[in-house]
């Protein structure tokens, strides 16, 4: 309900420009995109013509690039738990007021706000055949010294690689979210339960982790999402050869490349609806009723 003296008019009007935005570059997209999944789409005179479901059968018998980049995108969503624990760990590493916790929690986040080209090209210096990983391992371990191993270039280590880098660039900011989340646990609760003789662990998963549901939840999701549109991060350290083709490197690449915007879309929308289905998995395990609020699993 508006305040006494204002009218619904003026708070549509305050809302127009952001609902202008999100309908142009938002919603119209998606929609669109959802049309044209159901097309096939001709650039140079700019004709379509219905096809059903062409575009999905294509993608269907595609085995030599859809299923890999299906199977790769499966994969990189195994990025998604690894993020979430190195973050967590790394919010209660620097969650104590202690002489250079301000420090450490700058450093922990300095890789978000680096440039994704600047920071794979470091990477790639750093995974070379003779590069300063490899060195570490050899001299460490003595393994690889005679063949070591090119992880940006091997099928076997590429999408291995491009993961740990995904994670190394985003732990930062979802730490930033989990220190917000450790802040909201009512002190009350953990004197309560240290004076009934719970130990740190039993604190943890009772206390601190039902506590930190809607955090939990959103990072959750935020990280899913953006592992399924990683694209930068791909394309920048491998061009998207080497077994680290994904989803959206393949809609990208039969787009603009093969001048096929009708499978294209039909791809991200396979890939919308995917996004849905996980955010709606995720709402139901993580949510309010899920398996945190209970302290463990039902």
């Amino acid at each position: 309900m508006a305040r006494p003296g204002v009218s619904e008019r003026t708070a549509w009007l305050f809302m127009a420009p952001f609902l202008l935005l999100f309908a142009t570059f938002t919603l119209w997209p998606v929609l669109f995109n959802g049309w044209l999944a159901f097309h096939d789409y001709f650039l140079l005179s700019g004709n379509t013509a219905w096809n059903g479901f062409a575009n999905f059968v294509f993608l269907a018998e595609d085995k030599q690039y859809f299923h890999p980049a299906l199977l790769h995108s499966l994969i990189f969503l195994l990025v998604v738990p690894l993020l979430q624990l190195v973050a967590f760990g790394l919010a209660l590493l620097v969650r104590p007021r202690r002489p250079g916790t301000g420090f450490f929690r700058a450093l922990f986040y300095s890789p978000v706000i680096l440039s994704v080209a600047i920071a794979a090209v470091v990477w790639q210096q750093l995974l070379l055949p003779d590069g300063l990983v490899n060195w570490l391992i050899a001299s460490v371990t003595g393994l690889a010294r005679h063949h070591p191993p090119d992880w940006l270039n091997d099928a076997d280590y590429a999408l291995a690689a491009t993961m740990l880098f995904f994670c190394w660039k985003y732990a930062g900011y979802y730490m930033v979210l989990y220190l917000a989340g450790l802040q909201s646990v009512p002190r009350s609760l953990l004197e309560a339960a240290m004076l009934d003789g719970a130990g740190a662990w039993a604190r943890l998963r009772h206390v601190t982790l039902p506590a930190m549901q809607p955090v939990i939840l959103l990072s959750t999701l935020l990280s899913t999402i953006a592992a399924l549109k990683a694209f930068q991060e791909i394309i920048v350290l491998t061009g998207g050869d080497a077994g680290t083709s994904t989803l959206l490197v393949y809609a990208y690449f039969v787009g603009f490349y093969g001048q096929n915007f009708g499978v294209a879309g039909a791809v991200a929308l396979l890939l919308t609806l995917f996004c849905l289905l996980l955010a709606w998995l995720q709402m139901h395990w993580l949510g309010e009723h899920g398996v945190l609020r209970h302290g463990g699993v039902k």
